[in-house]
């Protein structure tokens, strides 16, 4: 028998799961996933934390709930990857061998990748929002906080979810003023960027929103290190931000187990055709999500969008026939922006956002490039198709390569 294994039950690695399960002759294939963790996160919604918006509870369902029956699902560390040997070994002794194989184990934040950051103030003046213990920590503490100068830093590019670092900004903007101390509370945004994003065009869109919100734009800052003792980050060219509260977006980084098996650059994410998502080095080994060292962003859109091409070639190379199907780089987010508003962007490798009606060309309902509320609500119906359609593996009404209808040049 024929032996697919994927690492990592995740976003990606459970859509996978779920489309290619239906799909393989059971008396040819048996399919393993392995993760080491029991607990499925909408990494999402831990934006929504600190704010009230959601508790802990409303992100977190057992990964099992979405695994179909007839699969190896095994719970363990996985230890080192042999793509030259066609085998995995994990932590408990354990060796599966593979004909092909998903990689999707994600990226982390590795905060002791700067200087001073996770030392004696780490989630006492220091806090992340890209963990449930980070998230929940900051709820506790806004909680009770009167006021003083918020910093929120971007450590490096790439990380999970570009947008979220101005959506938190957005919020706090809004829960600032909903608790009546926003006049009390300074709030600076502060990145490697030339501006507020990746792209140069919503740059200038989110810009002006960080202008009219009272937020001031740090750009061009790359942090050196933190010096917890004074409150103060510190850039390589030793300029200096002081803070009273510093929400940090540490560096992001692929597992701990890429740079153990020799599969990745030197941040552990693995070189990928960025089209084909097959590995650069392995035939019969593929990549997808935030594994990848793909220029596209690392966000769960992201995560569907190459799903439904993996789905087609890696079929593809189980039959021998080349890899036609083509990822083009395609994202899209909601960005909440406070106040029951929200802004939708849509782009891929090529095309920058832009303006138009998105998914239905003229209709919509939602609006590229423009705060509206129903963008807003677009945003919060998320969580429900997440767990109750994306993460099975679900078609959703949404084409994985970018369209140009519905968009205004």
């Amino acid at each position: 028998m024929k032996k697919l294994v994927i690492l990592g039950a995740g976003t990606a690695g459970t859509m996978m799961l779920n489309k290619l399960e239906p799909v393989l002759d059971k008396d040819e294939w048996k399919i393993t996933i392995v993760d080491q963790f029991e607990t499925h996160y909408y990494q999402p919604g831990f934006l929504f934390i600190p704010f009230g918006i959601y508790t802990p509870k409303d992100v977190v369902k057992p990964k099992r709930d979405f695994f179909p029956t007839g699969i190896e699902a095994i719970q363990s560390r996985i230890e080192i990857i042999e793509p030259d040997k066609n085998q995995v070994k994990l932590e408990n002794g354990t060796v599966l061998n593979y004909d092909f194989l998903i990689v999707a184990t994600g990226s982390k934040i590795n905060p002791a990748e700067t200087e001073g950051m996770k030392e004696d103030m780490w989630r006492k003046n220091i806090f992340d929002f890209y963990t449930i213990e980070g998230t929940t920590a900051l709820s506790k503490f806004l909680k009770y906080w009167e006021g003083g100068k918020m910093v929120v830093n971007i450590a490096e590019m790439p990380i999970k979810c570009p947008v979220a670092p101005l959506e938190f900004v957005f919020l706090a903007d809004w829960w600032f003023t909903e608790q009546g101390i926003r006049d009390k509370v300074d709030i600076e945004f502060v990145t490697p960027l030339p501006g507020a994003f990746t792209k140069p065009k919503a740059s200038q869109v989110f810009g002006d929103f960080l202008d009219k919100k009272n937020i001031k734009l740090m750009p061009d800052f790359n942090i050196a290190r933190v010096d917890h003792e004074n409150n103060k980050i510190v850039s390589w060219e030793e300029t200096t931000v002081d803070y009273d509260l510093l929400v940090t977006i540490p560096t992001n980084m692929g597992d701990d187990v890429i740079e153990r098996s020799g599969m990745g650059d030197e941040l552990n994410f693995i070189p990928t055709n960025k089209q084909t998502l097959q590995s650069d080095k392995w035939e019969n080994v593929f990549v997808l999500g935030d594994a990848t060292n793909l220029p596209s962003s690392k966000a769960g859109s992201v995560a569907h969008f190459q799903a439904d091409i993996l789905f087609d070639n890696i079929q593809s190379a189980m039959d021998g026939r080349p890899l036609k199907a083509k990822y083009d780089g395609h994202a899209n987010c909601y960005i909440e922006s406070g106040f029951g508003k929200g802004i939708l962007i849509d782009f891929n490798y090529d095309t920058e956002p832009l303006p138009g009606k998105f998914p239905l060309p003229g209709v919509g309902p939602f609006s590229l490039l423009e705060e509206t509320k129903m963008n807003h609500y677009g945003k919060m119906m998320f969580r429900w198709m997440y767990w109750n359609l994306l993460l099975k593996g679900a078609e959703l009404p949404i084409e994985s390569e970018m369209l140009m209808a519905g968009k205004r040049a």
